[in-house]
């Protein structure tokens, strides 16, 4: 059984946090579900404690802390600027190492307008404090950009539906290398009723609805508790573009290449610029973004050098739209200490009424303080 008292990390941390001019929040331990199922990545979906209130609401108990700070920010109707700073317990079905539930730590900073600043910011935060807690560890530092990918797949003149799946399976290796397959040797749609690919194989879109109201209706499939007929038509109009699209030689070339770019950070400007310019693709606007968080990093006195870019490193949480970044411990244990990244659209999918970017980062406290021990 893992321990549940506080990590002896903690309050060393939580000094770091107060030194960074960060609001202290705290969350309830049961939540609702439906954000965290709505908007976090299948690998944390499934393993979420699911529970049910008196009148039938699904509950879970709370596996991180970016969702309820951000509800909470909303609720209180707070304004930005705002860092918020958390520390407490998180439950998810058992992680690699056996636990259940952990002390994690971290900051999230909403509603800052200079995006280069407050990435480099939370990204220098991190390993500052990692460095504070364990003076004597040495760390590995990750970094990729989901915008940089959402740019590169948008130069390729795929379909929006195309685009939309590859996007959604950034950071997921087998995922995306799956879909890329798939890019190369479409197939057919199988199973489909006659009646259904005649109607879509003549563009009769008025009689495809048609047919799928009286299928419906002849079945007694309500329309309350489904998607209605227009939707499952447009639906089954996309599921056709997409299984008949493909990328030439070039463009699936292109894409293989940008995702096997890794290397230094301060190499990194070059390295995409290269690229871009060999396969004529217009991501100049993307990697400008880019180039000025690497000067923002640089001027926080980080060393950009010893920050590993890697172009198909994502995280596997479904909220994050640009940067995202992991530090670990260096040597045989190679635990992975924190992770962060920039949401910007989380708030307004969780009801904020107006656009908030937002980026932060995690601390998980038991592992800080086993890479404290001696191995």
């Amino acid at each position: 059984m893992p321990s549940t008292k506080e990590p002896d990390c903690a309050g060393a941390i939580l000094e770091a946090f107060a030194a960074r001019d960060t609001v202290l929040t705290d969350t309830p331990v049961i939540q609702p579900a439906a954000p965290f199922l709505d908007m976090t990545g299948e690998a944390l979906r499934r393993r979420i404690f699911m529970t049910e209130s008196e009148t039938g609401e699904s509950l879970c108990l709370r596996p991180e802390f970016t969702i309820p700070v951000c509800r909470h920010h909303i609720a209180e109707n707070a304004g930005t600027p705002q860092r918020y700073a958390y520390c407490g317990m998180v439950f998810r079905q058992a992680r690699d190492d056996g636990a259940a539930e952990f002390f994690q730590a971290g900051i999230e900073d909403l509603g800052a307008v200079d995006f280069a600043a407050a990435d480099a910011r939370a990204i220098a935060d991190a390993a500052s404090i990692l460095v504070e807690c364990l003076p004597d560890t040495e760390f590995a530092v990750t970094l990729g950009d989901q915008s940089i990918f959402e740019a590169v797949v948008g130069a390729l003149g795929l379909p929006g539906g195309w685009q939309k799946r590859l996007i959604q399976a950034f950071g997921n290796h087998a995922r995306l290398s799956a879909l890329m397959e798939t890019l190369a040797r479409p197939q057919p749609v199988a199973g489909l009723d006659r009646r259904v690919a005649a109607y879509l194989a003549d563009g009769d879109e008025a009689g495809l609805v048609g047919h799928i109201a009286a299928t419906m209706d002849a079945t007694g499939y309500s329309t309350n508790a489904s998607r209605s007929p227009d939707e499952i038509a447009r639906r089954l109009k996309e599921k056709l573009a997409l299984s008949v699209t493909s990328l030439d030689a070039d463009a699936l070339s292109a894409l293989r290449a940008f995702l096997a770019l890794e290397v230094p950070l301060s190499e990194a400007r070059d390295a995409l610029g290269a690229f871009a310019e060999k396969f004529e693709l217009d991501i100049a606007g993307a990697i400008a973004v880019f180039a000025r968080r690497i000067e923002a990093l640089e001027a926080t006195g980080t060393d950009i050098a010893a920050i590993t870019y890697r172009a198909a490193f994502g995280r596997p949480l479904d909220y994050y739209t640009g940067l995202v970044f992991e530090i670990a411990e260096k040597g045989p244990r190679a635990a992975l200490l924190a992770g962060g990244g920039r949401y910007d659209r989380l708030l307004t999918l969780l009801g904020a009424e107006g656009h908030i970017p937002a980026v932060g980062f995690s601390l998980w406290l038991d592992r800080i303080e086993r890479a404290g021990e001696t191995p």
